[in-house]
């Protein structure tokens, strides 16, 4: 540091040691140079003076990735808690599948046995006829009935109406498309879009149930008009044995369309798990490269301030580093 000494001030000085300004003796060498002077400050008081703005930044380093840290490992457990609720969540989607694969099968094989005893019936009978026709002098109202079967059965055979990107993934499943081609198409599909799908496959299963009601009350008055004449009874128990045959592949479809939504609901929670279980990962490697941040700025803080309790936080933060290398490669 340096002072300088204002030109009276001196003089007053000089006076008063009964000197001029120049001349030698005392006060020459009590004040050698006495128009300037210096004073150095000592390396421990320095280390006390507050640092710079940089400075400042630098010491504050590891508690900002402590917190960087912390923040990180907060975002890698909440995205790990999402990946584990979506395959909950897909295993749930996967049990209400399995059940509408079941009545699937349910269907099918009472389609195939109305099928084989139709043909036993018709094997082991004199009349193989199976045209509505036979049983129409019994009046005009069963004529109706089967009319309105067979439109049922018509209009219930028509694919599931479906549109925008769950259409291309849906019937990618439906023609047993590689795993990886569905899983490409899927990517599209968002799940509102798959709530809609599934809400429209289950409301076309519910009218067709609801017009079945109707249409098999129809044909039981029916059948009991033509109880009186065994002929006509007899063909329409052949042609009733068919419409129940083909009921029940219409049905059988309409629970394999619900179900296909289904499967398409799994694969997508597996998907978004995938994906979270990805990120969950990635914001892991960030907090150890975080908490890597914060040890080596304990250990600079350390060295310089030569503390046992810096060194011992430094300490643990590597240890902490390499039991968690040791977790991920060997457990």
């Amino acid at each position: 540091m340096t002072f300088h000494i204002d030109a009276s001030i001196r003089a007053r000085c000089f006076a008063a040691l009964g000197m001029r300004a120049g001349s030698g003796g005392l006060l020459a060498v009590l004040w050698p140079h006495p128009s300037t002077m210096k004073t150095e400050i000592p390396d421990e008081l320095k280390a006390d003076v507050p640092p710079s703005l940089w400075g400042k930044i630098l010491s504050a380093t590891p508690v900002i990735m402590t917190v960087i840290a912390t923040l990180l490992a907060g975002l890698a457990s909440s995205e790990m808690t999402r990946a584990q609720y979506d395959r909950a969540y897909a295993a749930q989607l996967q049990s209400k599948a399995g059940d509408q694969w079941n009545y699937f099968q349910a269907k099918k094989l009472r389609g195939a046995i109305q099928r084989n005893s139709l043909e036993l019936l018709r094997a082991t009978s004199a009349s193989a006829s199976l045209n509505p026709a036979a049983v129409q002098p019994a009046g005009a109202s069963n004529k109706m009935a089967f009319d309105a079967a067979n439109q049922l059965l018509a209009s219930a055979e028509k694919p599931l109406p479906l549109s925008g990107p769950v259409k291309p993934a849906f019937d990618a499943l439906n023609d047993d498309k590689p795993e990886s081609e569905v899983t490409a198409l899927l990517k599209n599909v968002n799940g509102r879009s798959l709530d809609e799908a599934l809400k429209l496959a289950k409301d076309r299963t519910r009218a067709f149930d609801a017009k079945l009601d109707g249409i098999t009350s129809d044909l039981d008055q029916t059948e009991q008009r033509l109880s009186s004449n065994p002929t006509q009874a007899h063909d329409f128990l052949l042609w009733q044995m068919d419409f129940n045959a083909r009921r029940y592949e219409v049905e059988a479809r309409l629970n394999q369309a619900v179900a296909y939504v289904y499967e398409l609901q799994v694969r997508k929670s597996n998907l978004s798990a995938e994906r979270h279980h990805t990120r969950s990962q990635k914001f892991f490697f960030g907090m150890l490269a975080a908490q890597a941040a914060v040890i080596i700025a304990t250990l600079a803080l350390a060295a310089r301030k030569r503390s046992l309790l810096w060194s011992l936080a430094a300490g643990a933060g590597i240890t902490a580093v390499l039991f968690a290398i040791y977790v991920y490669l060997y457990v």
